[in-house]
């Protein structure tokens, strides 16, 4: 395990004032439509206006948790995860490359995103798994239907105990979302409560990816609104941006309907693909991962960077890293799995790598000389916006120029200490 060092990224204030503001003005009309002060008025006589603390901080905490680990049957695995913009971290995973016993050669693994706190997230990542191998369900015989139905059964489980423990330790506003992959010998299971995602990769293409979850889907929705609910805002009752998660039993309490017909449903969607020896890898990732970043192009990024590297939590961080420049203000967490079939070292893309940072350190040296040749201050928005609209060939698939931010920073920096005034003998000082 390591954790990288702290960087110096801030949100622009334009971004971070749009963000306050369009926090205050949605507060404000849902809680008008609750009784409250509605937007513009101002709270009656006695009442105090509730301040309701952003979200988001002044500067992202950079720290980064990694792991890795292997499976004996051949299966290497990173998991990279950072808090980010938010002002807490409510991300929780779980990576068991090799479960016990007669499943010796089945793997799990899962990325938990928590809302309204971390501790149904803390919780489900603890529990989830217990309740799916007490089902009985799993075995040699590895019987899709029967997996899946342990699977599914072990979620309701998992969310009926959850249910107890939140009405005692006061977490019933609470809730998560839940991706996970169970790899038995034969197939991949990948299992689905929510909008983080998992997308397999085979041959260099995107196999197989699952489908997130959201209010304004016609099937979530029609459930939503059956049992008694609506969507606004693409949200549930405009509050609520997924349709399926473990906890949130506020949303689950229409009478006489299952769990799985609740405003937010437990129950995981699970699809199975068998494997096959063209199988490169697959990522579990959170919404703050999606929401930045397509499926064929974090396929064509991780595809490209593991040809020139060979530490998976190197390729993890710098997945991070991308979504972060590319705009993401949520926790971010990514699982890499991958399989003897993966992309392997490759001198020829080790020495292009090469050449494409000796550009970037030229370009970096050439703008920084130009704009102060103009009598300009060159700060790093100044070259980084000049090098952006540059044609720069030979970058990452995938991930552009941002992917290359850290090495551009680097070089920077270097030209500050070239261009640094040297001071006369005799005048610098005891």
């Amino acid at each position: 395990m390591r954790t990288a060092r702290k960087g110096s990224v801030e949100m622009p204030a334009f971004v971070r004032q749009l963000v306050k503001e369009t926090e205050k003005r949605v507060s404000s009309f849902f809680k008008g439509g609750r009784g409250g002060a509605a937007e513009g008025e101002q709270p009656g006589k006695g009442e105090k206006e509730e301040v309701i603390p952003s979200p988001y901080l002044d500067r992202p905490v950079l720290d980064k948790l990694m792991e890795e680990g292997c499976a004996r049957w051949g299966l290497t695995y990173a998991l990279g995860s950072m808090q980010g913009w938010r002002a807490n971290m409510e991300d929780f995973h779980n990576c068991v490359p090799q479960l016990g016993g007669e499943l010796a050669d089945w793997s799990f693994f899962a990325v938990f995103d928590g809302h309204a706190g971390s501790m149904v997230a803390q919780h489900c990542s603890q529990h989830l798994l217990g309740h799916i191998l007490a089902t009985g369900g799993m075995g040699p015989e590895d019987d899709p239907e029967k997996v899946k139905g342990a699977i599914i059964e072990g979620f309701l489980q998992t969310d009926k105990h959850l249910h107890s423990v939140a009405r005692r330790e006061g977490w019933e506003r609470g809730g998560t979302t839940v991706v996970a992959t169970l790899i038995s010998p034969y197939y991949i299971y990948f299992i689905n409560c929510g909008d983080s995602r998992a997308m397999l990769c085979r041959s260099g293409q995107v196999c197989f990816s699952t489908e997130d979850h959201k209010p304004y889907s016609p099937l979530e929705k029609e459930r939503i609104e059956s049992a008694g609910g609506s969507v606004s805002f693409q949200r549930i009752n405009g509050s609520l941006a997924v349709s399926r998660a473990l906890g949130d039993f506020s949303y689950k309490g229409a009478e006489n309907r299952t769990p799985s017909q609740q405003m937010v449903s437990p129950e995981p969607e699970v699809c199975v693909v068998e494997r096959s020896p063209a199988d490169e890898f697959l990522v579990l990732a959170c919404d703050g991962v999606w929401d930045t970043i397509s499926n064929e192009e974090l396929c064509a990024f991780i595809h490209n960077r593991l040809r020139v590297c060979t530490d998976l939590r190197d390729v993890c961080s710098q997945v991070i890293d991308l979504c972060l420049y590319k705009g993401s203000l949520d926790n971010i967490s990514i699982i890499l799995l991958c399989f003897p079939g993966a992309p392997q070292l490759s001198a020829e893309a080790l020495h292009q790598e090469a050449e494409l940072e000796d550009l970037l350190e030229s370009k970096v040296a050439e703008i920084y000389n130009e704009l102060c040749a103009r009598g300009e201050e060159p700060d790093l928005l100044s070259v980084l916006t000049v090098l952006a609209s540059t044609a720069i060939p030979g970058l990452p698939p995938g991930g552009g120029i941002q992917s290359k931010r850290n090495c551009i920073i680097s070089a920077y920096y270097q030209q500050r200490e070239t261009h640094k005034p040297t001071v006369p003998n005799g005048l610098g000082g005891s």
